[in-house]
């Protein structure tokens, strides 16, 4: 199993900017391409970014493409998300996800909107205006 826990939540003003933080544990090796996603209230869970084992290859959702940058520290077990320009509309619970499959595999599984094998519980980012 991998256990996956989020950080760096939190209240901000339109144009801020936050960093999350996703610490993984237990069979880390287990797992490749890890990726976040969101869920805004009254909304369906969606994609946000998804990154490889080496972090070379990234993905974006149109939403946040530009503003948002996902990296990874595979010494530290730990992907971030990097959010700026943040909008109320990227007000959402933001989760993060790993998968044991490579980063084509869960692209695939993005598109298809599949669940990722492992997920966090969330951190909570409110955006006003």
């Amino acid at each position: 199993q991998v256990q996956l826990v989020e950080s760096g939540g939190g209240w901000v003003q339109a144009g801020d900017s936050l960093r999350l933080s996703c610490a993984a544990s237990g069979r880390t090796f287990s797992v490749s391409a890890m990726g976040w996603f969101r869920q805004a209230p009254g909304k369906e869970r969606e994609s946000v970014a998804a990154i490889n084992w080496g972090g070379g290859y990234t993905y974006y959702a149109d939403s946040v493409k530009g503003r948002f940058i996902i990296s990874r520290d595979n010494a530290k077990n730990t992907v971030y998300l990097q959010m700026n320009s943040l909008k109320p509309e990227d007000t959402a619970v933001y989760y993060c996800a790993a998968d044991k499959g490579n980063y084509y595999s869960v692209l695939e599984k993005i598109a298809n909107h599949c669940e990722l094998d492992y997920w966090g519980k969330g951190t909570l980012v409110t955006v006003s205006s």
